[in-house]
C-alpha cells in the first residue's frame, strides 16, 4: 500500500468514528441512537480489520469507493445500515444448469459497490 493510499484508508477510518460520535438516528431516540452509533463502530472495526491484509492495488480502490459509498448514502439517508436493493426473483430459472449460472452472474453484477462487503460480513 502506498503511503497517500494509507492516509487515504486511515483518513476514512477516522472520519467513520467522526460521523459515529456526532449520530443522532432519525427518530431522534436515544435508545436507537446508541445502537446505530454502536453499528457504525463495529461495522467499521470489522471490515477494516477483514481488508487490513488486502495488497491488490484494485481491490484496495474498490474497498475505499465502498467505503465512501456507504458514508454518502448513510448521511444522505440518515440510516446507518445498507440500504436494501430489488432484484428479480430467480423464479423462472431451473434449480440448475444454464439460465440458473446466467441469473446468478447477473445477480452478482448487479450489486451495488456499497452491499459488496455486506453479505461477506452479515
Amino acid at each position: 500500500m502506498t503511503p497517500a493510499t494509507r492516509q487515504k484508508v486511515l483518513g476514512l477510518y477516522r472520519k467513520i468514528f467522526q460521523i459515529a460520535k456526532k449520530w443522532q438516528s432519525a427518530s431522534g431516540q436515544t435508545e436507537e441512537t446508541m445502537k446505530e452509533k454502536e453499528y457504525i463502530i463495529n461495522e467499521a472495526r470489522t471490515l477494516f480489520r477483514k481488508n487490513k491484509h488486502v495488497t491488490d492495488p484494485k481491490l484496495i480502490e474498490q474497498c475505499i469507493e465502498e467505503c465512501e459509498a456507504r458514508i454518502e448514502i448513510g448521511l444522505h439517508y440518515n440510516i446507518p445500515y445498507p440500504r436494501p436493493i430489488h432484484l428479480p426473483p430467480m423464479g423462472l430459472a431451473h434449480k440448475q444448469g444454464r439460465t440458473l449460472r446466467h441469473q446468478e452472474k447477473l445477480r452478482k453484477i448487479s450489486k451495488p459497490i456499497y452491499l459488496k462487503s455486506h453479505d461477506e460480513v452479515s
